[in-house]
């Protein structure tokens, strides 16, 4: 398997490894044949234990799970683009169908309307803002 070369106090050996298996190693010494046992000394792991803070419960208020208010729908970008024009302001009733922004999308103008009839509750967007798909741009409180 492997040789090596070993001088003690002057005196030269050859020892050849011919078999290794967990512990047990069968040697040979200058033309003999030894069967060794080896002693490991047992390495500790590199690996670094983790260790996590017990997480605290949650308060009475915290545990219960809050419905979003059902009266506000948001009005998303359809397509990536840059805000032109914001035709309301919080509070401005709004009719399903109405004009609330003017955006410019791939080149073109875009008209976002209202889906349904109501009170605009909040503008999330200014003129000149980029927005990405799916971005929330007016919240609209239905009636």
């Amino acid at each position: 398997m492997k040789k090596f070369q070993f001088k003690i106090k002057g005196h030269e050996y050859e020892v050849d490894i011919l078999h290794f298996e967990q512990n047990l190693v069968e040697l040979e010494v200058n033309g003999t044949h030894y069967q060794v046992e080896v002693q490991r000394e047992v390495k500790p792991t590199k690996t670094p234990t983790l260790t996590r803070p017990a997480v605290p419960k949650p308060l009475p208020e915290e545990a219960t799970i809050r419905k979003p208010a059902d009266k506000l729908y948001p009005v998303k970008t359809p397509l990536p683009g840059t805000i032109l024009k914001v035709l309301v302001k919080p509070g401005d009733p709004v009719k399903k169908g109405d004009t609330l922004l003017i955006m410019e999308a791939m080149k073109m103008e875009n008209n976002i309307f209202a889906d349904k009839e109501g009170k605009v509750a909040s503008v999330h967007v200014r003129e000149g803002d980029t927005v990405l798909q799916n971005d929330t741009l007016i919240e609209v409180e239905s009636i």
